[in-house]
């Protein structure tokens, strides 16, 4: 973002406060920022200090990491949006319809699981017959690592 005009000083925020308003540790946003997903200017004693859109973008990467996207992808989307200025709600609605069917997918797969639960977790149960673990004598190895009848997605 460059270096701090005089006057514009008391408009930033400092990591403390950052932290303290967005719910986030110190060490995240250092990480955030190591990361490219958020900026900071450097004070004369070379202190981070932040614009205060940077709120909206902390909020947005936890959102998005609550949900169980990965944070190469927030990375990516975010920087798909045009730098130094605060995040509007058109960004935001590109974002959400761009994960939307990755969580669908996560969901729907979640569910399936959660059915499957109670039947067999291969637990030595007597439904050997419909239990997604049940591989006898290794058959399913040359399809991959993992149980491959637990996920049929994968």
């Amino acid at each position: 973002m460059g270096k701090i005009e005089p006057g514009q000083f008391s408009r930033l925020l400092t990591v403390g406060e950052v932290a303290a308003r967005s719910g986030v540790a110190v060490s995240a946003l250092h990480f955030y920022e190591a990361r490219g997903l958020i900026e900071s200017q450097r004070s004369r004693g070379n202190q981070r200090r932040y614009a205060r859109e940077v709120l909206r973008r902390v909020a947005i990467i936890k959102v998005a990491q609550r949900v169980g996207i990965p944070l190469a992808e927030v990375q990516e989307a975010l920087q798909s949006l045009p730098q130094g200025r605060p995040l509007t709600a058109a960004d935001w609605k590109m974002l959400s319809a761009r994960w939307k069917d990755d969580l669908d997918t996560r969901i729907r797969r979640l569910q399936g699981l959660r059915d499957q639960f109670n039947g067999c977790i291969g637990c030595g149960c007597l439904s050997m017959d419909s239990c997604p673990l049940r591989n006898p004598w290794d058959r399913l190895s040359s399809e991959g690592a993992g149980p491959r009848l637990l996920d049929p997605d994968d």
